[in-house]
């Protein structure tokens, strides 16, 4: 695919799509409660849709009459066996959430997904699941998918440290959890965002957290509920990020998820003086807008406990930072080697085709400044944020073209992404 290049000007507002993490939690909620959900803009994308499909394989009735969805629950022991694989697709939060939703069902199962989802690592939600008394193995003895899981388990209550800083580690746990006789413990290694533990909550049902730690005692019971997802701030950030970088550029985005567990780029972008205003808060709903314009920006360095509050935005971070002025460095963010693709080695072979200079490292990326960007073939590896990510940085390709190889893995998170951009495009020359 031709990406556009060369782009003088960005002007104008979006709604940009739902929530990733909510609209997928929203429907495995919905499943599990008593009665009936109603999931107003839902993400129709790839992930989530798979997600949908596979809880109507296991007998969930579910509708969608293109602006709500509606869940009919059937309770927490409720999913019926499906008569085939579940599929989960590229999605990665799918499989091992439901991992824990499985756990605590009275039928054997089998999971798995596309070849980027058989490469990911599953013994961070495996080995804890076989401490509270689940059978589940990978294919031939090892991590990977396709995963099988034994029915009819006694899950039993566990105190469990978490070895990485994931929320779908945490709240595959949680959902295993509320199948367990007793209190299970969860301590987290860096707080992660917090989607589960607030529609728990929205259901109605009981959780404890206290800085890392959680509390939650199992044979719980939910209750359908209405839920409004609010806008992506992952899908927000490429165009966040495009209103800071490409000149006489203002870009205002409405209804934004503005979770504190997921805010870490907003911080970022201050950090880095960049031109950041969010107004018209709805602290109900944690959404709001944000409103970016062209910005000075200065090399900073961003680790520790502020990661796991913007780790899937790293990548449009990356490109931030080469047009900054200074070094960037990113540190503590190992968790990216095992994403839809190694999202570390890909920023960085990508953007160097395209002129930037960009070191990677163990855990992270040193990024130099004031990057000019030229022409060239890249690929997205199959993973949404890199193509996204991509795109963005064609913006400011004023020599040559920009050639997007895999570029349907955008359809993953944020179908109308190509067609967002255009609505923003004032001068194509």
């Amino acid at each position: 695919m031709k990406l556009k290049t060369n782009i003088k000007s960005l002007k104008g507002s979006l709604s940009v799509p739902g929530d990733k993490s909510i609209s997928h939690r929203s429907i495995m909620f919905g499943s599990l409660a008593q009665g009936t959900t109603r999931i107003s803009h839902f993400l129709r994308a790839d992930d989530c849709l798979d997600t949908l499909k596979i809880f109507r394989e296991m007998g969930i009735k579910i509708e969608d009459d293109g602006q709500v969805i509606t869940v009919h629950g059937n309770g927490m022991k409720g999913l019926k066996n499906p008569e085939k694989v579940l599929d989960v697709g590229n999605s990665g939060t799918t499989i091992r959430l439901l991992m824990g939703i499985l756990a605590g069902q009275d039928f054997d199962v089998t999971i798995t997904g596309d070849s980027s989802i058989q490469k990911r690592p599953m013994n961070r939600v495996m080995l804890p699941l076989r401490e509270m008394g689940v059978s589940i193995e990978g294919n031939q003895d090892t991590e990977f998918p396709p995963i099988s899981i034994k029915g009819g388990a006694s899950i039993s209550p566990i105190q469990y440290q978490l070895p990485v800083a994931s929320a779908q580690v945490k709240s595959a746990l949680l959902f295993a959890s509320l199948f367990a006789d007793g209190e299970t413990t969860l301590i987290e290694k860096e707080n992660t965002r917090n989607h589960t533990e607030v529609m728990i909550k929205q259901f109605g049902g009981e959780i404890e957290v206290n800085g890392k730690e959680i509390k939650i005692k199992g044979n719980q019971t939910f209750t359908g509920q209405d839920i409004v997802v609010p806008g992506d701030i992952s899908s927000a950030a490429f165009f966040l990020v495009a209103g800071l970088i490409v000149p006489n550029s203002r870009i205002v985005l409405k209804n934004v998820g503005l979770s504190q567990t997921r805010t870490g780029i907003i911080d970022v972008i201050k950090n880095m003086g960049g031109n950041i205003e969010v107004t018209d808060v709805d602290k109900i709903n944690e959404s709001g807008t944000i409103t970016v314009s062209s910005s000075e920006l200065v090399g900073t360095e961003i680790s520790g406990d502020i990661i796991p509050r913007l780790i899937d935005e790293i990548p449009i971070i990356a490109l931030l930072a080469t047009q900054a002025t200074g070094q960037t460095v990113i540190k503590d963010a190992e968790e990216l080697r095992v994403k839809e693709t190694d999202r570390i080695k890909a920023v960085a072979d990508e953007l160097n085709k395209l002129g930037a200079t960009i070191t990677p490292t163990e855990d992270g990326l040193i990024i130099e400044g004031n990057a000019t960007l030229k022409g060239n073939t890249v690929t997205s590896y199959g993973d949404h944020r890199i193509g996204m990510m991509l795109q963005i940085a064609a913006l400011l390709v004023e020599d040559g073209d920009v050639i997007l190889e895999k570029s349907e893995a955008v359809s993953v998170s944020y179908p109308n992404f190509f067609d967002d951009l255009d609505v923003l495009v004032s001068d194509k020359k």
